[in-house]
């Protein structure tokens, strides 16, 4: 029986990369002109494989629109293969939804087209999500195609000389955390094995005898993939010519020109019985060790910071504001939301998020990210306006400020809760603006405090009244300006549940002093109910848990070192020692004292290095491989103050930080550094609907000094009597060494790397930047998840809006679904395009059997859902382990 070449047309097409976004988009046009024609010239031209995403024919369109009719024939003829996914994100440092939104949006585009490649196709992406299966499943894909995370493949794309392979073979079996297992693809030769294809004798004797003998090398079956292509390839015109010389030249095989799901067909029907099995993350952990990638978690870390606060935004403001409002509007933004995530996703491809790309294109990122965050602000503050327009404040006062306080969160949160509240104002049509200040001035100053909805004064926080511009924009008729006399209030949230809101008023009268302090030593302990925090002589920090009685010391100490590689590795210089915080003196500032809140500024006086030596320049435009680097960090030290925002509010069991730096210094790193003192064997993180187990010691066949990893909320170490759980917010890079945590805060580097020089300035991240981040001490392992929980909701800030004092259809205070779990972990509430039904989404965050009970007013019967957000089985109340649950109620 002959042994059959498939061979597939395709261009690995990133969207932006080691050129701006426009110089790629042109050769996109040029790339899709030469297939248009050649689809219509060569009838023995199979297909070419649209790179699994659709945002090409978007892009596409956008400068050819006269040419959607030539698309939609190709499509529907089956030359052009398109799907499923909308863009080729990076799984790792995009959210749990923004995977969904990414499957969900590129699977709706690929069927209004005609019918998708049913691959889950991650090519180039840099590791592999654990729940890759259960996802794919979820989104009736039974097969995905990969090229890292697995040997025998290696970062310069040629096989390994080493016979300790992950799987044996090309083809395996993908099993992930909850028992779900599907068909994986690895490109062992990479997705150019085929690219190039001569069709001149003997230089197609040289090409196949070499990639034939590659191919076989790995292959299960007699069924051989060739990938013709690569990144940005140009269409081989004359692939079917060099198809026919390739059958005459070798009689034992045949070659035919293919596609996806043709050779998924065959390869599938033919798999021996010793097939392997890898299992969860594909992360190249049995490699050198050098080449993961996961120093991309670290790059442009601004990226990142943007990332998490368009996702919140979006994912856990907007959405589930708007599902609310619903209820009472009957309209939903479905056009409005599908930009908005468009947009978003368009800054998720690899080379795009990751921050390793040259500097025009994460310039051209920023307007997207803020594109976003417009789009899901105005539509949350549309949703909250129809919201609090009908929830019943008529038992307020009827001369009180009523303010409405939401957790968009799936889960309770407590805190402290700050909004401003307009008590007076004078338009611009009753009085000129500067008259009109005057008149608000010169009013008698008022006190204040807060009730509840049940007349009970409320602990508050109330500044003095201050004026200032501010405007309204009727729907109905013109703006309206004015000046606005009003007052900030923070009040304590004692305890929220997840999509819930209570409602409060401000009212006139005396406010009720708080005269209880959460600091002492002039600022140099920190504590309320449940933890002590005391800043040591050193600069570093102790912290307490009050009710286990643990202690940790030497917490919160920086560490800078230098860093001579590049945007995707990092790479401390020979003999280079860290830099440490504790080695420097200190201050302490208390910004903010009261019952409510705690508030002490830590200035860490660092003195650093102001770059690399000289040398580095020298090796960079050498393209001296980064590992063979000699270049060591300058003798020129710069001042580099740390400064640090430390806050602890009354009812929280997390201490939070907010450091910031004004970076002047290239090429290096800074992290903070949290010693736990505790020996076990493995950690857990916030992953990909997953919270993942990672082995903390590195294989044998590690030769990188670090072991840097992915986060996204939180890391944790912890054993059976405690552990210390670090959040954070948009820093996805960490450390584990031996029992400490490391955070990376900033890394500064000034070239791209890869296959050649590409300087990148802006990567060094001169300017300030500010990193929020947080820990908590819990007790035995099982109070974990309520700590993780805790992280995730730290990152969705509660959503306050004014109104008036008025009857409503909606309770004053209420929960708008009721969730009861010890490890859900909500990810999504919003709306289904279709028919507007309600739909929540979550995963357990353990490897546990949960219950997840649901509750709503009016409840009918619950649907388990696919990620597709399709029926999938009857709803039952048991949650499997690492389960992703899509519900419709």
């Amino acid at each position: 029986m002959k042994k059959k070449v498939y061979i597939i047309s395709h261009s690995h097409w990133d969207r932006e990369w080691y050129m701006a976004y426009e110089q790629h988009h042109m050769r996109l046009v040029t790339l899709m002109d030469d297939l248009l024609e050649l689809f219509e010239t060569d009838p023995d031209f199979n297909s070419f494989h649209l790179d699994g995403q659709t945002i090409i024919l978007d892009d596409y369109l956008q400068v050819r629109p006269e040419k959607r009719d030539a698309v939609q024939k190709a499509i529907d003829a089956g030359k052009l293969r398109i799907g499923p996914f909308y863009i080729l994100q990076d799984d790792f440092l995009t959210s749990s939804e923004s995977n969904v939104r990414n499957m969900l949006i590129g699977m709706q585009d690929s069927k209004k087209w005609g019918t998708p490649v049913m691959l889950g196709y991650f090519p180039d992406t840099f590791g592999n999500m654990g729940q890759t299966p259960q996802m794919m499943k979820q989104a009736n894909l039974q097969a995905a195609a990969f090229g890292r995370g697995v040997k025998p493949i290696g970062f310069d794309n040629q096989v390994l000389a080493d016979d300790n392979y992950t799987s044996q073979y090309s083809e395996m079996n993908w099993l992930g955390p909850d028992g779900t297992d599907i068909f994986g693809l690895l490109f062992a030769n990479w997705y150019s094995n085929g690219n190039e294809i001569p069709a001149e004798e003997t230089a197609a004797r040289a090409f196949w005898d070499q990639k034939l003998a590659d191919a076989e090398k790995f292959a299960s079956t007699n069924h051989l993939l060739m990938m013709n292509g690569v990144d940005h390839q140009p269409v081989q015109k004359d692939v079917a010519k060099a198809i026919k010389l390739a059958n005459k030249l070798y009689p034992d095989y045949e070659f035919i020109h293919s596609n996806f799901t043709d050779y998924l067909a065959a390869v599938q029907n033919d798999l021996p019985a010793d097939l392997g099995t890898v299992n969860g993350e594909l992360t190249s952990q049995e490699t050198d060790g050098w080449f993961t990638l996961a120093n991309t978690a670290s790059a442009r870390v601004y990226l990142k910071q943007w990332n998490t606060r368009v996702s919140r935004q979006l994912e856990n403001v907007t959405e589930p504001l708007a599902a609310m409002a619903y209820e009472v509007s009957g309209s939903y933004p479905f056009d409005e939301l599908d930009y908005a995530w468009k947009t978003l996703m368009q800054n998720h491809p690899h080379d795009s998020i990751c921050g390793c790309s040259v500097d025009e294109v994460h310039r051209e990122m920023m307007p997207r990210f803020e594109k976003a965050n417009e789009v899901g602000k105005y539509l949350a503050d549309e949703a909250l306006e129809q919201l609090t327009a009908a929830i019943d404040t008529s038992k307020f006062p009827a001369d009180s400020f009523p303010f409405v306080v939401f957790n968009t969160a799936g889960t309770p949160k407590s805190g402290v809760a700050t909004v401003d509240i307009e008590v007076s104002r004078v338009t611009f049509a009753e009085l000129y603006p500067a008259d009109g200040y005057d008149k608000l001035a010169a009013e008698d100053a008022k006190s204040y405090s807060v009730i509840d909805q049940n007349g009970n004064v409320v602990p508050a926080v109330i500044s003095e009244e201050q004026i200032r511009f501010d405007y309204d924009l009727p729907k109905d008729r013109f703006r309206i300006p004015y000046m606005e006399k009003y007052v900030t209030v923070t009040i304590d949230i004692a305890a929220i549940k997840g999509y819930a809101w209570d409602s409060f008023a401000l009212v006139v009268g005396q406010t009720k002093e708080l005269t209880n302090s959460l600091v002492a030593k002039h600022g140099r302990i920190l504590e309320n109910d449940f933890l002590k925090a005391e800043i040591e002589t050193d600069g570093s920090l102790s912290l307490t848990n009050k009710q286990t009685g643990k202690t940790l010391t030497n917490l919160l100490v920086f560490e800078d070192v230098g860093d001579i590689a590049n945007e995707y590795i990092f790479k401390q210089p020979k003999g280079d020692h860290a830099i440490l915080s504790t080695f420097f003196p200190h201050q302490v500032e208390v910004i903010e004292d009261n019952s409510l809140v705690a508030k002490v500024r830590l200035t860490h006086e660092m003195e650093i290095p102001k770059a690399a030596e000289d040398l580095l320049d020298l090796e960079q435009r050498k393209v001296v491989d980064f590992r063979f680097r000699q270049a060591g960090r300058s003798k020129e030290t710069i001042a580099y103050p740390v400064v640090t925002e430390i806050t602890l509010n009354k009812n929280s069991k997390m201490l939070e930080f907010a450091t910031t730096v004004n970076n002047q210094a290239k090429d290096h790193r800074l992290r903070v550094l949290f010693p736990t003192t505790l020996d076990v064997p493995t950690h857990e993180a916030d992953s990909i609907y997953e919270t993942v187990i990672r082995p903390n010691q590195v294989s044998k066949h590690w030769e990188n000094p670090t072991n840097p990893q992915h986060q996204h909320a939180f890391v944790n170490l912890h054993d059976e009597d405690f552990g210390l759980t670090v959040s954070n917010y948009g820093l996805n890079e960490y450390e584990i060494i031996s029992d400490t945590v490391a955070l990376t805060l900033l890394r500064c580097v000034g070239e791209l790397g890869d296959w050649g020089y590409f300087p990148t300035p802006e990567a060094q991240c001169l300017g300030e930047h500010t990193f929020n981040y947080g820990i908590e001490i819990h007790g035995g392992k099982d109070t974990r998840f309520d700590s993780y929980k805790r992280a995730h909701n730290a990152q969705v800030p509660l959503s306050i809006k004014q109104t008036k004092v008025h009857s409503g259809k909606l309770a004053a205070s209420d929960a708008f679904v009721e969730i009861k779990s010890e490890k859900f972990e909500p990810t999504a509430l919003k709306r289904r395009k279709d028919d507007q039904a309600l739909i929540l989404r979550g995963y357990n965050l353990s490897s546990k059997q949960d219950t997840l009970l649901l509750k709503k007013d009016n409840q009918v019967p619950l649907k388990t859902l696919n990620l597709l957000e399709e029926p999938l089985k009857d709803y039952e109340n048991t949650l499997q382990p690492y389960e992703i649950r899509t519900v419709e109620f």
